[in-house]
């Protein structure tokens, strides 16, 4: 990841306001979703405090956090588990068999430039099930160690190198994920590819975390397909003063430094509505 621009920041408040009425038909059909495979889901606009790069003590006022799968749940929160699902962590591509490394026509490992990371190739069912394979195996860490919930990172992957990928293919994945979670007792979270939320439910996909929806005017397709059932995380003044005004009385929101860094680590900073 990019280095965070911000230095340590206290948690200040950003003012909500109380616009846009609540998508009663997303809130809904994720209830009912969740009902179905009994899962149980992230509690609607609770504090949220996301963790994935380090584990530290919650601030007060957090009922839900993100960390890595790596890490240990955090004691009577919501702990949602983190995996890199889509991609090859950055240095991690020798953990992965060869063929299973996206490659271009020169035969050369697609890597995606913003974070340094090869990407999977989910292009054939049989190297989707062993891709598969291996993060089912993060996914029975998750449960075994007690988080409530799963976070596949880069299920939008594909719309960065769409000579190569495509929505499909990532589809018939997340629809592995989604079925091993839900088995393990585990709801399952869109991350991220606004353009994929009408599709949730075939997806088998529970609620959305939503990085800068906000800056990027999308909340609104979130809240649409997943109700209030919605977590964003801006990593901008901007983009968290428009999120808390147009969604802050209805979603979890929350503003952290770009290398989501432990508190107490040069660069911290979190922010909420």
């Amino acid at each position: 990841m990019s280095a965070a621009a911000a230095l340590a920041v206290a948690t200040p408040l950003v003012a909500c306001s109380t616009a846009g009425a609540s998508t009663t038909q997303g809130a809904a059909a994720s209830t009912t979703a969740a009902a179905s495979t009994g899962v149980t889901l992230p509690p609607a606009h609770a504090g949220f405090d996301y963790q994935i790069g380090g584990a530290y003590k919650p601030p007060a006022g957090v009922k839900v956090v993100s960390r890595d799968h790596s890490a240990s749940p955090a004691a009577g929160l919501y702990n949602i588990c983190y995996v890199n699902a889509f991609q090859a962590q950055e240095g991690a591509e020798g953990d992965w068999d060869s063929d299973l490394l996206l490659r271009d026509a020169n035969g050369k490992v697609v890597y995606d430039d913003g974070w340094d990371e090869a990407v999977l190739d989910i292009r054939t069912a049989a190297k989707r099930e062993r891709i598969a394979a291996k993060v089912d195996g993060w996914i029975d860490s998750c449960a075994s160690k007690g988080f409530q919930a799963v976070e596949p990172d880069n299920f939008d992957t594909f719309t960065r190198f769409p000579e190569l990928l495509t929505s499909n293919e990532a589809e018939a994945f997340i629809k592995l994920l989604s079925d091993h979670a839900h088995a393990k007792g585990l709801a399952i979270a869109q991350k991220n590819t606004s353009e994929l939320a009408g599709d949730h439910a075939g997806n088998g996909l529970d609620f959305a975390i939503a990085e800068e929806c906000g800056r990027y005017d999308e909340c609104g397709v979130y809240t649409s397909a997943y109700g209030d059932h919605v977590i964003a995380i801006e990593y901008t003044a901007a983009g968290l003063r428009k999120t808390c005004s147009g969604y802050g009385d209805r979603i979890s929101v929350v503003r952290r430094d770009v290398d989501v860094s432990p508190i107490g680590s040069d660069g911290y900073l979190r922010q909420t509505c």
